[in-house]
């Protein structure tokens, strides 16, 4: 396997490593070791400098050191079945040691020249070792003394020396290691050739050595990653069929100019980018990032009503219909605010005819609003607002219907639009790829506009990851007057909980609503945590004269928008709840959240409960009943109480959590991510992201860089393959 690319090892099973059978392959590959590349991708986690030989006469004593000499002296006795301990008498010509070693086998020769690394006693006036690791002297694949000496992570219990060694075997037979990179290219970032960083990494003749090493490696992944982006960004330019809206038009100005508050500058400067986009021939794809009531939903309405009224239809996709029927209610109310609503149209021999504004071919005025669940059908245009499925579907494929709020079924479930010209997309994960084709496929002569929002910040770095093929516009400023919620940490003693219940009655006694989340919604025999059916009853009986409304994922549909428009309403004082609120409740009138067991949630969660007050006029309140048992949960209540800024907590979670469990299965190609932190790395991934998009604008295809095309292929496998496909 002499002078291999990372391409060709990644298709040499790891097994065909001297050392590695079937058994030990089993285990590696359930570890994420499969082929050689993914053996040498798994770097030390540490280094013993062994590479000092001490006297014994001047040997410190109770530190790691490595030392060496004849041995003089060498006895074995058996002390259980299976087990031998080895005595041997170790002289350097200044002094004597005493080794002792207790394992199965050992096989060490009276007069062999030895080295020996780990930590001397000193033991009545003598020097000792127990359990030292040692080598013959001066042989060529010394791997634990004499020298730095790597400490490779265990993975699927393969011992990290026996991994060790393997990995020595894989480097051997693979050197020299192709580089890929363009020399300018390495001569621009500072970068260490390839072969000599898998070197330095695995087997340094320095610690000095590690970093550079590591850097590279790190940047490798990095520029992986980006360029994999970059090439869907080409993609989607090249094979993307834009319109042309027209953002001058009077709708949303019209829209702006109505809302009783100015916008903020972030409000201002993203719809301007937005409309920049949208006036583009190619498709917009962007991503709308920003706090939790930081006016997102004013700045979607106004890049749906540039499509509307450029003649093209809006749809916006929420994950849940909780969030849709809010999404619907928060859009009804601003086109009302703006005069945008149409007129009501005669409903006389409208239902069931094929279209409601058949008059003289002509339309009422206004922009024509529909919510479509799989259980329900609003439209702003009837008195009533109710209306059947069947016909709002008939309206929006007929074009009769502008704007269209639903849940993912709009694009999935026989739903055709006449002129789908933008779509907004609300939800936390990555709208993906294939759901990006479903999109296209609701027209048939052009792409339509994309815009992703996401109520989690990011930060930038994992923006640059999980989003990267994407612009991003970000909300980084809250509306004038609004009063940052006050959060406290409570643990469930006597004293604290009856100032708890005191706070709610202070809150309700002004008119003023409190919600009350639970992680659970049955009672647990496995974890000591708070179900939402318990606490509504136990809180029945501590607030027998107050109003208490109950809401979990396992109720119907009906059921659960029954609860939520009582509460909207003011008919529910306390609201007893899963994090089926978490995302999208707007209840302006809600004062005061309550998390029972705040430790059992993450920090994103926390931060969206958060959310769900302080969106009113009203000073709010948010409590976290927590006794943590772990430092992570500690950090989590920590943070919530120290800042209510979206950003720097997600990068807090990001440090808490760990890159991976952020990552899950959202975005291709993070899988790859086995070096590099991308808080810590977080310059480096700029570098590698201009590298990356700098590389593929002046070669869409990567046809003049085939090496670094099969890399990408290879390492981030059907991700990436598509991309390359004619």
């Amino acid at each position: 396997m002499a002078g291999r690319s990372l391409a060709f090892l990644t298709s040499i099973s790891v097994d065909q490593v001297k050392g590695i059978g079937p058994q030990t392959k089993k285990k590696l590959n359930k570890a994420g070791i499969e082929s050689v590349t993914d053996l040498l991708l798994h770097v030390p986690r540490r280094y013993l400098d062994r590479s000092q030989l001490f006297d014994l006469s001047a040997v410190p004593l109770d530190e790691e050191v490595t030392v060496g000499g004849t041995a003089i002296e060498v006895t074995q006795r058996r002390i259980s079945k299976g087990r031998l301990m080895t005595t041997a008498v170790i002289s350097d010509g200044t002094n004597v040691i005493t080794c002792t070693w207790f394992r199965k086998y050992m096989r060490l020769m009276e007069g062999s020249e030895i080295v020996l690394s780990g930590k001397v006693e000193r033991f009545r006036g003598a020097l000792r070792m127990t359990n030292p690791d040692w080598e013959y002297w001066h042989t060529d694949e010394a791997l634990l003394t004499g020298r730095v000496v790597p400490i490779h992570p265990q993975a699927g219990g393969y011992p990290p020396s026996e991994m060790r060694k393997s990995i020595k075997n894989a480097l051997d037979r693979s050197r020299p290691i192709t580089d890929v990179l363009p020399r300018a290219m390495l001569g621009r970032v500072g970068l260490m050739d390839r072969d000599q960083a898998f070197a330095a990494i695995h087997f340094p003749e320095s610690q000095d050595d590690t970093w550079p090493a590591r850097r590279r490696l790190i940047f490798d992944e990095l520029f992986r990653l980006e360029v994999m982006l970059a090439l869907q960004k080409q993609h989607q330019l090249e094979a993307a069929r834009g319109v042309q809206h027209d953002p001058a038009g009077d709708m949303v100005g019209d829209f702006v100019d109505a809302l009783p508050y100015e916008l903020t500058g972030a409000q201002a400067r993203s719809i301007d980018e937005i409309q920049t986009d949208m006036a583009s021939p190619h498709p917009m794809q962007r991503l709308l990032q920003g706090e939790v009531g930081s006016g997102k939903t004013v700045v979607a309405l106004a890049a749906l009503l540039t499509g509307v009224q450029s003649g093209f239809q809006g749809a916006v996709m929420a994950p849940t219909e909780v969030l849709a029927e809010q999404h619907y209610l928060g859009t009804r109310e601003l086109l009302d605010d703006a005069a945008l609503a149409p007129s009501e149209a005669d409903p006389s021999g409208a239902a069931g005819t094929e279209s409601l504004f058949a008059a003289e071919g002509k339309r009422t005025e206004g922009v024509k609003l529909a919510l479509l669940t799989s259980n329900s059908a609003e439209v702003n245009f009837l008195p009533t607002g109710t209306a059947r499925r069947a016909d709002v579907i008939h309206w929006i494929a007929s074009g009769e219907i502008d704007l269209v709020v639903g849940t993912h079924a709009l694009i999935q479930e026989g739903v055709a639009f006449a002129r789908l010209g933008i779509a907004v997309v609300d939800e936390q994960h990555r709208f993906g790829v294939y759901q990006r084709v479903q999109l296209r496929e609701k027209t048939d002569e052009y792409d339509p506009d994309l815009l992703i929002m996401t109520a989690t910040p990011i930060p930038r770095t994992l923006a640059m990851t999980l989003y990267g093929d994407l612009d991003v516009s970000v909300l980084d400023e809250m509306p004038r007057g609004r009063i940052p919620v006050r959060t406290v940490h409570k643990t469930r003693d006597e004293r604290a909980m009856a100032w708890i219940y005191d706070l709610v009655r202070s809150e309700v006694g002004a008119g003023r609503q409190a919600f009350v989340v639970c992680p659970l919604v049955d009672e647990s025999e496995n974890l000591e945590v708070k179900s939402a059916t318990e606490e509504y009853e136990r809180l029945r009986g501590v607030f027998p004269d107050l109003r208490l409304g109950l809401i979990h994922g396992q109720l119907r549909p009906a059921e659960k928008d029954g609860v939520m428009h009582r509460f909207r309403k003011g008919e529910v004082d306390v609201l007893v709840a899963t994090t089926v609120i978490e995302v999208g409740i707007d209840i302006p009138n809600a004062t005061l959240m309550i998390v029972e067991d705040a430790d059992r949630f993450g920090l994103s969660q926390l931060h969206q409960l958060r959310g769900r007050v302080g969106r009113g006029a009203h000073a709010s309140t948010c409590v976290l009943i927590a006794e943590p048992t772990t430092l992570p949960g500690e950090e989590r209540i920590a943070a919530m109480v120290a800042t209510t800024d979206g950003f720097r907590l997600a990068e807090e979670d990001l440090r808490i959590r760990g890159q991976g469990t952020v990552f899950g299965e959202r975005q291709a190609g993070t899988k790859d991510l086995k070096l590099a932190d991308i808080l810590r790395d977080a310059k480096l991934l700029s570098i590698a992201r201009e590298e990356a998009f700098d590389l593929v604008r002046s070669d869409p295809g990567l046809a003049e860089h085939p090496l670094i095309r099969d890399e990408v292929i290879a390492l981030l496998g059907e991700d990436a393959e598509w991309l390359f496909r004619s």
